[in-house]
């Protein structure tokens, strides 16, 4: 694998065409060639151990695939799991890859990970060819490569894995095992129909290398099986798209660092909003309003042990955060940990996703001003403690500094949920979600009979309101607008209804509704806003953003709009991957762009299915179908 100036977009795979699979505290894409070209560790936030999906040449893969040149491949997974089965079929037989991350302790932060690659011969004969290329640290930290009888291991600077050979007794060494002038592994395996071999990656460093028996492997895959189904059959969503929302509870998982309870964005960094552009962002990260979000979903589906772990760890941030000076008490995202130092670097060594530079890591967005994320935290607290998991004393202390902090300061410009770097502005979402944030505080307090200073909190609810109305609403467009001074639409207020700031048949929201699907809405798929009528400091375009779609699905069924809401949702599903995973947007050929999978798209979506069912069930008892 030696470096060129540049590689071909045909070296890389679609976004779309990648499998997700993990272990609660890291994760894998896997693409439908058998390569792995993304995987991080011991976290998500941790530097690229194989990472040629944003830089087929420098990034380094570990790659399975057969020795022919005319292959057929298939993906799928194992059914109600994580478990990955890449199927490749040739004229001589058909051969599998089966790739999984066995979960053990799963809430005890460790730097040691098992990445388990079955490989199995179900028909007729398959040689397979195995690469592995690692390039530690971004490609920026060198390794030397010891290869020993049972196995391989890679050892850099600060970092190191372990690659053991999966065998039965009486096995010879793997067949055609090289080493290459970069440290690199190349080897050869035949199998016959029924034969399972494979390799087991572990990260760490003094892991001992070993031979690992066949039955081994087929016992964690046993037991990873058993762990993804046991999980979900917690489930209690019994709607119309079962399997869909499944599949998007599993990924969510999958996002889901268990030591902490954090979900990240996405568990990539630098694929692009726009293919060739500069929209390149880090989204191995936990954003506040995605945590928040992430609740209802969760507690929708009925997981309630992760909607507690995540609510405490939005709990922890408040807790930490509450009187802070500057941008506010809380940052918009954090480390997986709850650690706060997310400063941006450019990889300038490496080329991009398909030329798409720069590619950054961290993420300078963290130290913005966006208010809207403490309505976000607070509704989700809100929405918690109606279903019974309600904050202790101390945590209602902080809540109340917080919300304290929202009532004093929220009349300023900020940032916007979309994180613009076009300098500050009164983004009207900014304010409705400073609303909630006063509204659901007044109702915890009430509610459960915590003091307060209601009055003060009612007052600036109020105050925010007609503000809204008097100035968010403009009547030229006969729309609420993206902020004051602007005449632009922006699809995050979809959730006025959602919220309950207005009532979904009102005459202002209504009109709000239209303008939006004449302006933001292409064949079902919805823009954010229009960065060339509003701009938003970054060169380029981008696609429709999956999440605000839904959203609009949900917005669509709040107000009635139930046939067409239906026929919406149904179009964007065939937009998902051949495994049902969404990334953050779908470009103008239907491709998707972005980080992927994400966490955002996939709980929206969950939402909007929830709320779709139960305007399905309301309308067909207005209108029963007869016999």
């Amino acid at each position: 694998m030696s470096p060129s100036a540049s590689s071909a977009p045909s070296d890389y795979p679609l976004i779309a065409d990648h499998g997700l699979i993990g272990d609660l505290q890291t994760s894998a894409l896997v693409a439908t060639d058998g390569t792995i070209d993304w995987f991080c560790a011991p976290r998500f936030d941790s530097p690229s151990i194989f990472g040629c999906l944003l830089d087929h040449a420098k990034g380094g893969h570990f790659r399975v695939r057969p020795a022919v040149e005319e292959v057929t491949t298939k993906q799928l997974y194992f059914p109600d799991t994580a478990v990955l089965v890449t199927r490749f079929l040739t004229e001589g037989g058909v051969g599998e890859v089966v790739d999984f991350m066995p979960v053990s302790e799963p809430g005890t932060a460790t730097d040691r990970h098992r990445l388990v690659r079955m490989l199995r011969c179900v028909r007729g004969r398959m040689g397979f060819d195995i690469e592995v290329a690692p390039r530690f640290d971004y490609g920026r930290e060198a390794h030397h490569t010891r290869l020993l009888d049972d196995g391989i291991v890679f050892q850099g600077h600060t970092t190191a894995i372990t690659l053991n050979l999966v065998r039965q007794p009486g096995d010879e060494q793997l067949g055609q095992l090289q080493v290459d002038a970069e440290g690199d592994v190349h080897a050869h395996l035949e199998l016959t129909a029924g034969q399972v071999r494979g390799v087991v990656l572990e990260t760490g460093t003094a892991v001992p290398v070993r031979r690992i028996h066949t039955d081994e492997v087929r016992a964690l895959f046993d037991e990873t099986v058993h762990f993804w189904e046991s999980w979900l059959a917690q489930s209690t969503y019994e709607g119309r798209w079962r399997e869909t929302l499944n599949r998007s509870a599993i990924t969510l998982k999958l996002m889901t660092y268990a030591p902490t309870g954090a979900i990240v964005a996405a568990p990539t960094a630098g694929l692009p909003e726009q293919v060739g552009g500069e929209r390149n962002w880090d989204y191995r990260y936990t954003w506040v309003r995605d945590a928040s979000f992430s609740v209802y979903a969760l507690l929708g589906l009925g997981f309630t042990d992760e909607a507690v772990a995540l609510g405490h760890w939005l709990a922890d941030r408040v807790e930490e955060q509450a009187g802070r000076d500057g941008a506010g008490p809380l940052k918009i995202m954090y480390r997986v940990d709850g650690s706060s130092d997310l400063s941006e670097e450019v990889l300038d060594h490496w080329e991009g996703y398909r030329g798409s530079s720069p590619v950054r890591v961290g993420n300078g967005a963290a130290d913005q001003l966006q208010l809207d994320i403490y309505g976000e935290a607070v509704d989700s607290i809100y929405f918690a403690a109606r279903r019974g998991l309600q904050a202790g004393h101390r945590g209602w202390q902080k809540l109340s500094e917080v919300i304290d902090w929202v009532s004093e300061h929220w009349d300023q410009p900020e940032e916007g949920i979309w994180e613009t770097r076009g300098g500050r502005q009164d983004f009207t979402y900014g304010r409705l979600m400073s609303w909630v944030a006063l509204d659901r505080g007044i109702r915890l307090a009430q509610e459960n009979g915590r003091p307060a200073p209601v009055d003060r909190w009612r007052t600036e609810r109020d105050a925010i309101y007609n503000q809204v109305m008097d100035r968010g609403f403009s009547p030229e467009r006969q729309a609420f607008v993206q902020h004051y001074k602007t005449q632009v639409l922006d699809s995050a207020l979809l959730r006025m209804t959602t919220v309950g700031f207005v009532a979904p048949n009102d005459p202002m929201w209504l009109s709000t509704l239209a303008a939006m699907d004449e302006e933001l809405v292409t064949d079902s798929l919805v823009y954010r806003y229009d960065p060339e009528a509003s701009p938003d400091g970054l060169r380029g375009s981008e696609g429709t953003f999956s999440l605000c779609t839904f959203a609009y699905v949900d917005s669509l069924a709040r107000a009635g709009q139930v046939d067409k809401a239906r026929i919406t949702f149904e179009k964007m599903l065939t937009y998902a991957n051949h495994l049902g995973l969404y990334s953050e947007e779908i470009a103008l050929n239907g491709e998707q762009i972005g980080n992927f999978p994400q966490a955002f798209t996939h709980l929206s979506l969950i939402d909007a299915a929830i709320t779709l069912d139960k305007a399905l069930d309301r309308a067909q008892e207005h209108h029963p179908v007869s016999a």
